[in-house]
């Protein structure tokens, strides 16, 4: 009698280590098929979404019609399930020595655990409210770091990458909301801006010339 190893058509033999292999490291979030070119016909699959199996028309249309500047790998493409589920698929055209399609392997993975996460990190990530004001308006320090903070994510550059015309824009910000007029504060505003207080002294004093003050109004 023989195993289940045994009666595998001969490429599907070849070829099942790989699929089995991907299978096991993506779970069961991922379909793994091998196609038979020559007869269009499902030659084995792992981890199956549907109730397709081996010896099932594979349905693949004509390997000579696809791009051949694209290496016989294809995707990450989107499909869908009729239950909704959209998957994300990559296809491998696998070759003989001669340069034969010799069967094509395809993984569909099921996007649906990594669109749950996603929802379910945003819902925390993301504030609902507006913060209440009345108990941050005594916290300077607070005040300081969502000033500068509020600027970075405007800018879209990280703090260490601001340039000087940006750093004189976040002081105008943090000496409207009366931040200098706190003792000590100095340092605090230096190193959310990731520089020295020597720099930020000159900032400051070009800040309040005139000149400047007339060009950040």
């Amino acid at each position: 009698m023989r195993t289940v190893e045994e009666s595998m058509h001969p490429r599907a033999r070849m070829w099942a280590p790989v699929g089995q292999a991907v299978a096991l490291l993506l779970g069961p979030y991922a379909e793994v098929v091998l196609h038979d070119p020559d007869t269009d016909r499902i030659l084995a699959i792992w981890n199956p979404m549907t109730s397709r199996g081996p010896g099932d028309p594979s349905l693949l249309g004509e390997l000579d019609e696809l791009d051949p500047s694209a290496r016989d790998v294809f995707g990450p493409y989107e499909k869908l399930l009729a239950d909704g589920r959209r998957l994300s698929s990559v296809s491998a055209v696998l070759r003989e020595p001669d340069g034969k399609a010799a069967a094509v392997l395809c993984v569909n993975l099921d996007r649906t655990p990594l669109e749950q996460a996603a929802a379910v990190l945003s819902a925390f990530g993301a504030p609902t409210v507006r913060r209440p004001e009345p108990l941050f308006e005594q916290d300077w320090n607070e005040g300081v770091q969502h000033i500068v903070g509020a600027y970075v994510r405007e800018c879209g550059r990280p703090v260490e990458r601001l340039t000087r015309a940006d750093r004189l824009a976040v002081l105008a910000r943090l000496d409207e909301a009366k931040i200098f007029a706190v003792r000590r504060a100095t340092p605090v505003v230096a190193g959310a801006l990731r520089v020295s207080r020597s720099t930020l002294y000159g900032l400051l004093a070009e800040l309040r010339a005139p000149s400047a003050r007339d060009h950040t109004a």
